[in-house]
């Protein structure tokens, strides 16, 4: 018998997911000859598992055009992504310039872990060219400044980023990486692979090198200054500052 409750222990542990805010465009970079909509979907998941979750309507959507911010929260339509409320926009591309997205969601409970969770998702789109701004900072509570372009990455490219809460840096934060497993077809070792994490350096730094092409999410999370009451509780906030990068298989198009 207590061999039993041991091994249900055990099983117990090692299902526990990583979540993360998606903000996945169509495309990360839009050239001359290409469609000038991209399309984008809003969710969140267990990206390597693609096991979804409801999302509820952000309570911000916005786009940063050569860091000038404009709402998209009209734009937004109700959609399904792993067979969960998610949403979705098309957004025409007008303009050479860099294109950051950014969605700030709603608190939502879990209770496996105690706590609201909120996680700043942005992603970066670059344009006909223009590349200026891709360091961009949106001004978020917390978010991901990236050191290496986030966009025109083969597999096997080194990427950097930044950890900054408040715009201020955030020494040795923890940052987990999560594979977009969108064709269900990356198979996982054991249950320590499926999410990767590492460190970032006395300065915010932290460097990852993705093993295959497709879309990665970086997440740094920490707990916001300020609680919410569940049940007539205080409950901490966990703000997770994601960023969403798309790597190229090497020679593709």
């Amino acid at each position: 018998m207590k061999k039993i409750i041991i091994i249900c222990l055990v099983f117990s542990f090692t299902q526990a997911y990583a979540h993360f805010g998606m903000v996945i465009p169509s495309d990360s970079m839009v050239m001359q000859h290409d469609k000038r909509t991209i399309s984008l979907n809003l969710s969140f998941s267990h990206p390597f598992e693609m096991i979804g979750m409801d999302l509820l309507k952000p309570a911000k959507f916005s786009v940063f055009e050569n860091g000038k911010r404009k709402n998209l929260m009209s734009s937004l339509k109700k959609t399904s992504v792993m067979k969960h409320s998610a949403y979705k926009l098309n957004y025409k591309v007008k303009r050479p310039g860099v294109y950051t997205f950014l969605m700030e969601p709603k608190p939502y409970w879990e209770p496996s872990e105690d706590c609201f969770i909120k996680h700043i998702t942005k992603t970066v789109v670059t344009a006909f060219g223009d590349d200026e701004g891709w360091d961009f900072e949106t001004g978020a509570i917390t978010e991901i400044v990236p050191l290496s372009k986030p966009y025109g990455l083969y597999a096997g490219n080194l990427f950097q980023g930044i950890v900054k809460f408040k715009g201020k840096v955030v020494p040795f934060a923890e940052v987990e990486i999560e594979y977009y497993n969108k064709d269900k077809k990356a198979k996982s070792p054991t249950d320590y692979m499926i999410t990767q994490t590492v460190k970032a350096d006395k300065n915010g730094v932290f460097s990852y090198t993705a093993p295959k092409s497709g879309w990665w999410g970086f997440s740094a999370l920490s707990t916001a200054p300020y609680k919410m009451k569940y049940k007539g509780k205080a409950k901490d906030v966990e703000l997770g500052a994601v960023l969403w990068v798309k790597f190229h298989k090497w020679g593709s198009k």
